[in-house]
């Protein structure tokens, strides 16, 4: 009964709640204030939709948060995870999602009871840094279509996709507002902070809202020509069929285990990192591995459902979280409660938002998912270190994440053999 307890929720995951409910709640919404236009952003960048994105921030946040094994985790649709799903919605379109989201999600539960979560902890650090800055170069490499107004070229990797896509709109003519449009967006999402401390704005508001907010006036002002996100149905379910994909056997197999295994290593890096932003990494507190998983599982696999994405824990969400000083679960099942408010109220204005602006916003995370001081730091410790940190994030640009993590493990656990050896 205690190994299958040990998945399952616990009545002292709310413990505190009368005394942090207020403080989390607060948290909560502030975190749901970032995650909006993320959740909008990775959903038109999968090709799914902005309706989509959203069912999966509310949905699957809601789950995570509830059966997860993280007390600060944040979940949704990521960066990450759009890597994977674009060239499987580009070859076998959206039908396919709802597929590949179940067995993923069988695969992440299959995973946490089986006791698998502690693998995380033997990927060497260095690559997970690279796989962190492969994720953040590909995130910006496929906003181009939104922030050029142009449709994506594919290609055999996403380097190669970014430069045919570059191609094509410059051979269609430059859409000129649209850069505009990016280039606002770029400089509210970096200048607002300043600002905001110049000033003593004491209320957060997070930079991506502004920017969001301040391009839709500018775009609704001057009568600005630009790609908007348009009308969203007010309904935040989809009746899907597994049986209207044409996805075959072996692919949807192969698709599913990509999709798992991505889940699984975003998600519980997420959570390892929030415990260390709180320090709580080494202390009865922190995260649970294998229920992390199962609570991902089922949450890829109601969101995948009901019109929804394959989800992960999200790294940036999360931190947003801790920064907001949350102190419990409840500030991440109140930012998916928000999220559904927000929707069924400010519907109308939502459909007026550039993407441009989206695209911006998803540039400007990437640069904050690099984290370049992280990685000066980084690249100054070892030799090794450094290699390894580079490679892997090539790899990922080049094969993909789940190829650049196998391989990058391979050689930086050979290598270190290796010079263990020579030193002898």
């Amino acid at each position: 009964m205690g190994y299958i307890s040990d998945l399952l929720p616990h009545r002292s995951d709310y413990a505190d709640i009368k005394k942090i409910w207020r403080h989390d709640l607060i948290a909560g919404v502030t975190v749901g204030i970032v995650a909006l236009p993320l959740a909008l952003a990775f959903g038109i960048t999968t090709g799914a939709g902005a309706r989509a994105g959203l069912i999966t921030a509310i949905y699957a946040g809601f789950i995570a948060a509830i059966f997860g094994g993280s007390n600060y985790q944040v979940s949704g649709p990521t960066g990450a995870m759009t890597v994977v799903l674009i060239p499987i919605v580009i070859k076998y379109g959206t039908a396919s999602l709802a597929p590949l989201g179940l067995m993923a999600g069988a695969i992440v539960i299959l995973m946490g009871i089986t006791h698998c979560g502690g693998l995380i902890k033997r990927v060497p650090w260095p690559v997970m840094e690279g796989f962190t800055l492969g994720i953040a170069l590909v995130i910006a490499m496929q906003q181009l279509p939104s922030v050029l107004a142009s449709r994506s070229v594919s290609g055999p990797n996403t380097l190669v996709t970014a430069w045919r896509t570059i191609r094509s709109a410059i051979n269609a003519g430059v859409h000129w507002s649209s850069l505009l449009i990016l280039t606002i967006a770029l400089f509210v999402k970096f200048a607002y902070p300043k600002i905001s401390r110049a000033l003593q704005i004491k209320v957060h508001i997070p930079a991506s809202f502004v920017a969001i907010i301040f391009s839709t006036l500018v775009v609704a002002l001057f009568s600005i020509h630009t790609p908007l996100i348009g009308n969203l149905p007010r309904s935040l379910y989809v009746h899907v069929s597994l049986s209207a994909s044409h996805i075959g056997a072996s692919a949807l197999l192969i698709g599913a285990i990509q999709i798992a295994l991505l889940a699984a290593i975003e998600s519980l890096l997420s959570a390892r990192v929030a415990d260390q932003m709180v320090h709580i990494h080494e202390s009865a507190q922190s995260y649970k591995p294998n229920r992390e998983l199962v609570g991902q599982g089922l949450a890829t696999m109601v969101s995948s459902m009901v019109g929804g994405m394959p989800a992960t824990g999200a790294i940036a969400r999360t931190s947003v979280n801790i920064r907001s000083k949350a102190s419990s679960r409840i500030s991440a099942i109140s930012h998916a409660v928000f999220l559904l408010l927000v929707v069924l109220v400010l519907n109308p204005a939502i459909a007026h938002i550039p993407t441009a602006a989206l695209g911006a916003v998803l540039i400007g995370t990437s640069y904050r998912i690099a984290n370049p001081g992280n990685i000066m730091e980084m690249l100054k410790t070892t030799r090794l270190d450094a290699v390894t940190l580079l490679l892997t994030a090539v790899l990922v640009v080049v094969i993909g994440l789940i190829w650049a993590i196998a391989i990058s493990t391979a050689g930086y656990v050979l290598a270190t053999i290796i010079l263990n050896r020579a030193k002898r």
